[in-house]
Formats: structure tokens, sequence, C-alpha cells
């Protein structure tokens, strides 16, 4: 009993309810109708719904089968992985399985049999669907927790991948940094990734196996230690740029890169005793719906929001198609305590307004213009107007014409009209003039992702276009990045930050632009993302250049020490790029024969002259 309620004290803040409801039913003076507000699922175990990999190829242990050892009891090798075996398998799909009372199934690598090559293991869960944490990420070892490994996320499902946290027993010397504790930050650092080295020194494998990224510490800096006031965590979301976007993604990785040691050195004699194993590996989370859906559920082998506010998409990332009068934006946490639901409007037509008044409005214009079909064609009944043409919205009055279809014509050359049950066909005239100056006018219409307030409308293709786009931005919507800006996959639309800048390294790239992930195009001997580094065998001076020498390789001759891969700094007595050549002065006197025929030929000479002068 007492486990249970530790359970529910846990999860209780988590569980409560913040944004759940989507919508109400309410009356006013103006009649019953709905009430939208922004919602969001309840965070649910996503580990049932993870695809896992496992890779190297060959790294999971069982093909073949081999014996391990354990750190009790090193030298008494009895434990065997066979994968052909059920009950002496160890599968991927372990660390995700549903333990039976008092027994634990695992996922296991191969032995480090083969050290001192390094025993690294990738392990990705993938959702195909980006979901947003709402609690510590914990991962269960079973037989010491690696001393060595990186979580790792993904906001694009796997193509490009982020750090989220490093592990080490020593983080200055395996990833030089300084080790840091969630609990230390604060507000204004708490998306910082750090290395711990609270979750991999040595403590016995009966006693610590989990490894946290903790989650709930970071809440806890905004909605205090108890995670009561979470509200003023969801404020902080709209306000503080990425961290929303922190705890989201759509993949998981972790990298294993050295496993534990159990306290000591690697033991040469007995490798057996060093491999990996993970029991569980617990994401609890919720799909991410952009404030759209209160209910995700898992359909065609994924999951999907049950979308409401007139949106539709996995996510809820787009208005449905009779409900585009305005573009599509994701829900806001605030005001508090029901935030804003930003939900898409209906449209009646292309231009968003209901089609009765449309129809009033166009056969003002019509009559107006005096466009009305010839009086020996039949025609119909006119809706009169309720409005006065200055009372008519601008979009309206924008709105293109329309002309009736001319009457059919019998084989008998007489004319007649359809019979009232038959459709009338309504072709579209060329847009006057006026059309096109109200609709470049009104920003409304332009549909720019807020990223113009001005369009332009090209005759020839019968298209408007976005003027002057603004945020690094480009395109008929203003939809593209501009040449050096790749988008930001972690951002809306209409997001002003949706375009990164590439900055590419002007030395080490080929140009300034990048590709839809930010890598830059590297020169010769440059890598990196920006092209910034070099490949081994290159060194850095404004760009990256071959290496005159190697310290490995011991290029430099006579002694001579190799600095920076740059030049060969020589002892005394020899010189030349690679200290090749010997000295020629009064201290060292082992000169190549030229320079001393050089040498001898001076004497001569000022022998010649000292006789000369006597003879004088």
């Amino acid at each position: 009993m007492l486990p249970l309620f530790s359970l529910l004290v846990h999860y209780l803040p988590l569980a409560l309810g913040h944004y759940d409801i989507c919508k109400s039913w309410v009356t006013s003076d103006d009649g019953p109708s709905w009430e939208y507000y922004a919602c969001q699922p309840k965070p649910m175990v996503m580990k049932e719904y993870a695809i896992i990999k496992v890779d190297p190829p060959g790294i999971t242990c069982g093909d073949p089968a081999e014996y391990f050892c354990t750190h009790e009891n090193p030298y008494l090798c009895s434990d065997e992985c066979d994968a052909s075996t059920p009950d002496l398998a160890h599968p991927p799909s372990h660390m995700v399985d549903k333990d039976e009372e008092g027994m634990a199934t695992y996922w296991q690598s191969v032995t480090w049999k083969r050290y001192p090559e390094p025993l690294v293991a990738n392990i990705t869960l993938s959702w195909n669907k980006t979901i947003e944490l709402t609690d510590d990420i914990v991962v269960t070892f079973e037989y010491g927790r690696p001393t060595a490994m990186m979580l790792e996320k993904s906001l694009d499902y796997g193509r490009t991948w982020h750090p989220y946290q490093y592990y080490a027993d020593d983080c200055i010397e395996a990833f030089g940094m300084t080790p840091k504790k969630v609990v230390n930050l604060m507000a204004s650092n708490v998306t910082r990734v750090l290395c711990t080295e609270d979750y991999s020194r040595w403590a016995g494998s009966k006693k610590e196996k989990n490894v946290l990224f903790e989650v709930r510490e970071r809440f806890a800096i905004f909605a205090g230690p108890d995670l009561r006031k979470m509200e003023n965590l969801y404020t902080r979301m709209e306000s503080a740029k990425g961290l929303k976007d922190f705890f989201t993604f759509t993949d998981l990785r972790l990298r294993l890169l050295r496993p534990a040691l159990g306290g000591t050195y690697v033991q040469r004699d007995n490798l057996r005793k060093y491999f990996y194993a993970i029991s569980n590996i617990e994401v609890t989370a919720r799909c991410k719906c952009n404030l759209h859906s209160n209910a995700c559920n898992f359909r065609e082998g994924a999951l999907q929001c049950e979308c409401e506010h007139n949106t539709t998409g996995q996510d809820c990332g787009r208005c449905k198609k009779s409900f585009r009068n305005r573009s599509w934006r994701s829900g806001s946490y605030t005001p508090i305590p029901h935030g804003s639901p930003n939900a898409c409007a209906a449209s009646g037509s292309a231009l968003g307004m209901d089609q009765g008044v449309l129809t009033s409005a166009f056969t003002y214009i019509l009559k107006t213009e005096k466009k009305e079909a010839p009086e020996s064609s039949p025609t119909p009944p006119v809706l009169e107007p309720k409005v006065q043409l200055q009372e008519i919205p601008e979009k309206i009055r924008a709105a293109p014409p329309t002309r009736r279809e001319p009457p059919l014509t019998t084989s008998t050359g007489k004319k007649h009209s359809k019979s009232a049950s038959s459709k009338t066909f309504i072709a579209p005239e060329p847009t006057p003039a006026y059309v096109i100056d109200a609709l470049v006018k009104n920003p409304k219409d332009c549909e720019c992702y807020g990223h113009s307030s001005r369009c332009s409308f090209i005759d020839f293709l019968n298209v408007v276009t976005c003027v002057s786009c603004k945020h690094n931005t480009r395109g008929q919507h203003c939809q593209h990045c501009r040449l050096g800006f790749y988008r930001n996959v972690s951002a809306e639309l209409d997001d002003e930050n949706v375009c990164i800048q590439c900055n590419c390294n002007q030395q080490g790239s080929e140009h300034e632009r990048c590709n839809e992930t930010g890598d830059c195009v590297c020169r010769p001997g440059a890598t990196g993302t920006k092209c910034d580094e070099c490949y081994l065998g290159y060194h850095w001076r404004q760009g990256c250049h071959p290496n005159v020498c190697d310290d490995e390789l011991l290029i430099c001759q006579n002694g001579g020490t190799c600095h920076q891969g740059q030049r060969c700094i020589c002892p005394s007595g020899f010189k030349g790029a690679l200290c090749q050549d010997a000295k020629c002065d009064s201290t060292h006197r082992n000169c190549d024969s030229a320079s001393s025929t050089m040498v001898i030929s001076v004497l001569l000479l000022v022998c010649t002259l000292l006789l000369s002068l006597e003879g004088i």
C-alpha cells in the first residue's frame, strides 16, 4: 500500500487538471455556443509505443552463444547468453517489456572480448510522433551502470541529433566538461546541457541501477519543489524561447561508450565481466498536439492526436480544409487558467465569409458594374443586398464578381434555360483593378505567416505573392528561408525565429549556404557542421591546411619535434622545414660540400686581395 501511495504522490501534481478541456457548451445573451480552450493530452507511458533499435549489428549477445561473468563473481563465468534459446536470450525488446513478478528481463550486449577496441552501443527509441516530456527519463541497468554514456534527442525523426545530457565517472576525462548538477541550475540556464557524475560511479550492481534525466527538477525551478505551481511553468514556456522545445522530441538515443568497470581499471585477464545490460527504459510524456487536443490514441501504427479547434494532422498542425480563414497557430498556455485556443475559423468560401453574404455582395457589384446577362437571356431571381456597398467589409468588396452561364441552344436553334432543378455553372470574370488593390492593401488576405504585411497580385500568373518578407524568409507565402539560413524544425511557420542563420565558417566552407539540417559545404580538409574543424592530418590557419609534420609518424628529422602539425622545432645545429639540413656557423661546422666550397672561395679571394695590397 505504501509504494502505491508514494507513486500517487509522485504523479499527482502532473496528473491534475491542467488544460484537459478543449471546449464547453455555454449560454449567453446571444444564445448557446461552444467556448474553446487550449488543451493537451494526459501523460502516458511511452515505452509501449516506441520502436526500439540497437546498433551496430552484432552488438546484442547470443549469436554466437557466449558465457559472461558478473562483478560479484568475476571468476565464476557460468551465465550464458544464447539467442536461439528463449530462456537465455536477451533481445532489445526486453528493455521495454513488462517484467514478470520477481523476474527482470533485460537486453544484453556482447562482452568486451575485443578490448582495447571500444565497446560502443547505440539504443534508439522512435515514436514517429512528436512528444513532450512530463517526468524523468529513467534507464535501469543490470550488472552495473556505464562509466561513460550520452543521452541524445532528435526533433526531426532521427535526421539530426542533439545532446541531452552526458554521464561519466570523470566528466573532464571523458568529455572535457566540468561536472554539474541539475539542482544547481537557475531559470536563466534551465535548458543547459550538463555532464553529471551522479549516475556513473561504481556502487555495486545490487544497489544503484538507475540513470536519470531529471525533468522534474528542471520543472521545479518554476513550479516549486512539489510542482504545485505548474501555471508558473506554463507561463514561462510561452515567454522563454526554447524552453518548451527543450522537453520536446521525436526520438531518443542512448549512446553507451564505456561499460561498468567495477570500480577498478580494466582487468584484461577477465574481459567477460564487461558488458551492458538494460532491463527498463521509462519515458513518461504526452503527445504534442499544439494545445489543440486532449486525447491521443494509437491508430494505424502510430500515435495520433484527436484534434479539436477545427485543426487536423498528426500533431494538429494545420487547419481543416474548410477552416482556413486565417493562418494556423498553435494554442497558447496564456492567459491562465484556460489559455488561448487560437482555433481555426470557418470559411464558407475562398475568402472565409458566409456564402449568402457573398452572393448578395457579388450581385450588388454586378448591378453596379452593369454586367448582368443580355435581356434575351433568361435571368434567375436576383438577391437584393441587405447592406450598402460602403458597409460591406473590404475583403468582400475585393471578391471577384461572377457571371451566369449563357442559355443552352437546342438542335432547332431555339434558346432555353435549364430547369429550376438544374445546377447553374458560375464562371469567373477577369479580376477588376479595384479587387487587386483591395487584396494588396488587406494584410489578412496575404497569407504570409506573419512575415510580411504586403502582397502583390501577379496578373499573368493569377496569383498573390508576399512582398518584402521579413525574419529571413522568402517565397510566395514567406514559407522558405533565405539563402544562408535554414528551417528551425522546432518552430512553427509563423514564428519569428523559424529561420536560423547557417553561420558557415568563411575560411572552411565553400559558401555561406547550408542544407536543411544546418550542415555547411566544407572545403577540402575541413569538417564539422560549420566547417570550422579540420580532419586528421590537417591544421587550422585561416582554413584547413595539410600538416607539415606529425608527432605519431615522426616526420621531423634529426630529433626535431612537431608543433601543432604546422612546423618542426629543430634542435641546435639543424634547420629546414623538417630539420633536414645542418647549420653552418662558427659553432656548428657540419656544413655540406656546397657551403664548404663557398667558404674556401671567399678565403682565397681575401688572400689574393692581401697579396695585391702588399705588392703596392
